[in-house]
């Protein structure tokens, strides 16, 4: 096991004097850099991996489901009405010091309301430190809130302007993590107000120690956390995009843990006696975005026309490798609200290219598709999947040329509109989420998670009313129609659901892989 800690140390430059044994430290051979180390300010699953871990939310996943459970928040009460949620705090809840910050008090209702008012109020002093809140516009916070006010020290309410079935699942999502109001206000103080985004204090089961972009994140377990300390001291979180190189570490002993291996390995790691291999059915959905706010995809036909041009069973085939299922809508089979029902897209080219020639496009037209440069579990390998689509557009005079930037540009550039068409994807656990966070009209803004830059008014309405009553039944009808909308107008084209296959070293004890594709490690011990 030493082995594993002088992986750390090169990778990282050194772990500091009197680092964990290591029995107590496990190393998580991440994909990429996170975008933030505030989860206020992503929408990327690697950045939560690690923002998982320094912030606690109100209402949280119980480890390894998408089940709700108290998190900072012991008890929570609903008013009849469904508009007024009253969250009483646990006691004695402590921050994170840092070198030049030591809290002088516990968690109180102040912090709660500083961390949703950052997001919310454009007059908030620290409104303006980020450019954008992208989980909080994404889910419609601001249109939903009606005010967010102190009752005492441990009591906080919420009071919404109409009732909404995912409001707990939206204060449980990564972007609703408790901040410091003390360590805000002394950075303004000093100003220098970024820092409390660089530098991160939370509540959370680990605290920032170091951090070396592209190369390591170092966390060390919190002795005073609310829920006791996490029996690994230490986690480290090794950058790899390679993951022939994730693989190779975790074979050798220098990576406890890794995601999203080449699925042409999967085949060995099932045979590795020194591995298990976890594999779990994600909600979680892969997809082509089409900017309908540009042309030529503002025009239905040439949307339909694209669709209809992908052979995506032969991208299920050669890129997910059987581990997969086909898509047809935004929602994954898991969700309560797929609507089975929902016909294929088809594959079609000879009908796509009458279509493009209906549409004015009798010779195609140029274009540019945006790959991601990481792997996720909703695309493993996005440059083969833009080659192979690449391929079946020139089929139909659509000339592509492949684009691509770094992680947390390619994130920023899709989420204010700059590309043509984007491969990216979603893993959460809320329909609405899918529904409306990625495809809602308050989305679709410069900034927001919408990348097609779609809105819809049937829909939307559809989506809305879905919200507003707690009948499942009835709100998975009106998903299902929202669902046939989509298809429609397709602003997307829906490519797979994904599986996950997570190699685990057999000395790690406790790991609980999540349906919806987080890395979480409280719990965990390594023998």
């Amino acid at each position: 096991m030493r082995r594993i800690v002088a992986a750390a140390l090169m990778a990282g430059s050194m772990l500091a004097a009197g680092a964990a044994s290591a029995a107590d430290t496990l190393v998580y051979c991440a994909e990429g850099s996170p975008e933030s180390l505030n989860g206020q300010l992503t929408t990327a699953g690697n950045a939560f991996d690690v923002v998982e871990h320094i912030y606690d939310r109100l209402v949280q996943y119980r480890r390894g489901t998408a089940e709700l459970e108290p998190g900072l928040a012991e008890s929570w009460e609903v008013s009849e009405d469904g508009r007024t949620y009253t969250f009483r705090l646990r006691k004695g809840v402590k921050f994170h010091s840092t070198r030049d910050f030591k809290p002088s008090r516990d968690l109180n209702a102040d912090d709660v309301i500083f961390s949703i008012e950052r997001q919310w109020k454009k007059d908030h002093p620290f409104h303006s430190v980020a450019p954008v809140y992208p989980g909080f516009l994404n889910m419609r916070l601001g249109e939903l809130l009606e005010a967010v006010e102190k009752v005492d020290d441990l009591t906080v309410r919420y009071r919404l302007t109409q009732p909404d079935a995912s409001f707990l699942d939206a204060m449980a999502h990564n972007s609703q993590g408790i901040m410091s109001a003390e360590f805000a206000g002394k950075m303004m103080a000093k100003g220098t107000p970024e820092r409390v985004d660089l530098e991160p204090v939370g509540t959370g089961s680990y605290r920032m120690v170091q951090y070396q972009t592209d190369t390591m994140i170092r966390l060390r377990s919190f002795h005073e956390h609310w829920a006791g300390e996490a029996p690994l001291k230490q986690l480290v979180f090794v950058i790899a995009p390679d993951a022939a190189v994730r693989l190779a570490k975790v074979r050798a002993g220098e990576c406890h843990v890794m995601p999203f291996p080449n699925l042409a390995d999967v085949p060995s790691l099932q045979a590795d006696p020194n591995v298990d291999l976890l594999e779990t059915e994600l909600l979680s959905v892969g997809y082509l975005a089409f900017n309908t706010a540009k042309k030529p995809f503002d025009d239905v036909r040439v949307r339909r026309a694209l669709s209809m041009a992908v052979d995506r069973k032969a991208i299920l085939e050669t890129i997910y490798q059987g581990h997969a299922k086909l898509a047809k809508g935004p929602l994954p089979p898991l969700s309560w609200a797929y609507d089975p029902a929902l016909p294929d897209i088809g594959y079609d080219p000879a009908a796509a290219k009458v279509l493009l020639a209906e549409a004015g496009h009798p010779d195609g037209f140029e274009v540019e598709l945006w790959a991601m440069p990481v792997q996720r579990p909703y695309n493993p390998n996005a440059r083969r999947m833009a080659e192979m689509m690449q391929t079946d557009f020139a089929k139909i005079g659509v000339r592509v040329k492949i684009v691509s930037y770094e992680w947390g540009e390619y994130l920023r550039r899709t989420r204010f509109g700059e590309h043509d068409m984007a491969l990216l994807g979603w893993s959460v656990v809320e329909p609405a989420s899918f529904m409306e966070d990625i495809l809602g009209c308050a989305s679709a803004v410069p900034g927001g998670g919408n990348v097609a830059k779609w809105c819809n008014q049937d829909y939307q309405e559809l989506v809305g009313a879905a919200r507003r009553t707690t009948v499942q039944e009835e709100r998975a009808q009106l998903y299902r129609e929202a669902q046939k909308i989509f298809q429609d107008q397709a602003p997307w084209l829906p490519i797979a659901h994904p599986t996950a296959a997570t190699p685990v070293r057999k000395e790690v004890k406790g790991f609980l892989p999540s349906p919806f594709a987080r890395y979480w490690f409280y719990g965990v011990t390594v023998d």
